[in-house]
C-alpha cells in the first residue's frame, strides 16, 4: 500500500504514470473539441418541423420552443470558443438519404450523419451571434441560390457539342457570359454594385443576384460564389438561346442609386431605355402589377457595352 501511494505522488509507479496521462490525454481532448467545428441541421418551417414529428426519437414537438433551443445551442457553442454552422434540413431528401444509404431513419445517429452529408455538399451559414429570425432567411436564400446554380449547370452540361463545329456549347455559353459581366462591371465604374440577371427555362425561372464593390482604383471585388452563380444563370440563356434580362443598381456616396438593365439578344446585352428599365423595375415580377418607384433611385437606360459578335454562333 505504501509502495502505490508514494508512486502516484511521486508519477514514477504504474498508477501515477496512468493518472498523468489521463490528465494530459483530458486536456488535449477539450483542446481538440474547441476546435472541432460544429453543425447543426436546421427545420426552418413549420411544415417541415411537422414532418419530423412522426419519429419517435424526434424530441421536440413546437417548433417555436424548437428554434428557441437551437438558437441556445448555437449561444453556448458560441461562448464556449466553438465554430458553428448551420445546415437546411429538409425531411424529404432525409428520408431519401436513408433508404438509400440503409439506416433506421427513426435514429438520432443518422439525422446526424445526414447532417454531416448535406453540410459538405450544400449550403450553410456560420454562426456569428446573429438572432436565428435573421439566420433562417440567409439559411434559405443560400440554399435557393446552391439549387440554382446546380440546376443551372446540369442544363448547360446537358446542351452538348455543336452539330456543325464540334464545340462545347455550355462551355462556350460560360466564356461568354464570363466576357459580358466583365464588361458590365469595367464599364459601371465605381461604387457599390447590385446585378440581377433572370431567364425563363422548361422547368422554372432562374434568378441569379451578384453583390460586389468596386473603388475608384482598381477591378471590381467579386465573391466567388455568387460570380460564379450569376455567369452560370446568364450562360444558360445564351446557351439555350432563352430571353433575358439583367439589371444593374449602383450605389455611391452622396448621389442617387442608379439603374441600369438590358436585354440579351443572340448573345449580346442591348441596353434598355429608361422607360423600359422603369416599367421593369416597378412591376411586380409575381403579379405584374404596378410598384411605386423608390424617390432616391435614378431609372436610367442602360449604358452601351459595345455589342459584339460573340466568338462563336452559340
Amino acid at each position: 500500500m505504501a509502495h502505490i501511494r508514494n508512486s502516484g505522488n511521486s508519477g514514477n509507479g504504474k498508477y501515477g504514470r496512468t493518472a498523468g496521462y489521463s490528465r494530459s490525454g483530458a486536456s488535449m481532448r477539450r483542446t481538440l473539441r474547441r476546435e472541432a467545428p460544429s453543425t447543426i441541421g436546421l427545420l426552418a418551417d413549420e411544415q417541415d418541423f411537422a414532418a419530423m414529428r412522426r419519429y419517435r426519437t424526434f424530441p421536440f414537438d413546437d417548433h417555436t420552443v424548437y428554434l428557441q433551443q437551437v438558437e441556445g445551442l448555437l449561444k453556448t457553442l458560441s461562448a464556449q470558443g466553438m465554430h458553428a454552422t448551420v445546415a437546411l434540413f429538409d425531411p424529404e431528401e432525409y428520408a431519401e438519404f436513408c433508404a438509400e444509404s440503409g439506416l433506421v431513419p427513426d435514429d438520432p445517429a443518422s439525422r446526424s450523419r445526414f447532417t454531416a452529408e448535406v453540410a459538405s455538399a450544400g449550403a450553410t451559414v456560420a454562426y456569428t451571434g446573429q438572432p436565428i429570425d435573421t439566420l433562417i432567411p440567409l439559411l434559405v436564400s443560400r440554399a435557393v441560390r446552391r439549387a440554382t446554380w446546380e440546376y443551372a449547370t446540369m442544363l448547360l452540361a446537358g446542351v452538348g457539342e455543336c452539330a456543325e463545329c464540334g464545340q462545347d456549347i455550355g462551355h462556350a455559353a460560360f466564356d461568354r457570359a464570363s466576357h459580358l459581366l466583365l464588361r458590365i462591371l469595367e464599364t459601371a465604374g465605381p461604387g457599390s454594385h447590385h446585378l440581377v440577371c433572370s431567364t425563363p427555362t422548361d422547368d422554372e425561372h432562374l434568378l441569379a443576384v451578384l453583390h460586389t464593390e468596386r473603388d475608384t482604383t482598381g477591378p471590381a471585388r467579386l465573391e466567388s460564389g455568387e460570380g460564379a452563380e450569376f455567369v452560370t444563370v446568364l450562360a444558360v440563356a445564351i446557351a439555350l438561346e432563352r430571353p433575358a434580362g439583367v439589371v444593374l443598381r449602383t450605389s455611391s456616396s452622396g448621389a442617387q442609386d442608379r439603374v441600369h438593365g438590358w436585354r440579351l439578344t443572340r448573345g449580346n446585352l442591348l441596353p434598355l431605355s429608361a422607360g423600359e428599365v422603369f416599367s421593369a423595375y416597378c412591376t411586380d415580377a409575381d403579379t405584374g402589377e404596378p410598384v411605386a418607384p423608390e424617390s432616391h433611385v435614378e431609372y436610367c437606360a442602360g449604358f452601351d457595352l459595345g455589342a459584339d459578335e460573340p466568338e462563336s454562333h452559340h
